[in-house]
């Protein structure tokens, strides 16, 4: 403030550094303000303790979430390709069903049939005695 001249920056890169650096402030203020009244809380309240002042997450934090989330959108993927299989193999299976299906009907009722007109036990067909 007293021999420091301030520069003019471009405003988008300004802004965006200016509002990371007002977030971090407020966080680490809200931090404190938290650490003060723990102090105050009575003793038979156990509370965790704080870290401390955090400020944004290191680059390799960062890096190692990125590639948490990238692998879980692979696996995804993978199970979006294995389901898409999978429902190809079932309407094949579905396919060779339908004929399956109408032709154990057909049988059913030829078995009904000759099965009517051949039975055993029927009055007319037994020996008289």
């Amino acid at each position: 403030m007293g021999g420091e001249q301030q520069q003019p920056e471009p405003a988008s890169g300004n802004l965006v550094g200016r509002s990371i650096d007002e977030f971090v402030n407020q966080l680490r203020g809200f931090t404190d303000r938290a650490r003060s009244m723990a102090g105050q809380v009575p003793s038979k309240l156990h509370l965790p303790a704080l870290p401390s002042p955090p400020g944004a997450m290191s680059a390799a934090q960062l890096r190692t979430v990125a590639q948490t989330v990238h692998a879980q959108r692979q696996s995804i993927a993978a199970m979006r390709a294995q389901l898409d299989a999978f429902d190809q193999q079932l309407a094949v299976f579905e396919r060779l069903l339908d004929p399956l299906v109408e032709w154990s009907a057909t049988w059913a009722q030829l078995e009904k049939a000759v099965g009517d007109f051949v039975r055993p036990g029927n009055a007319d067909d037994g020996p008289k005695g």
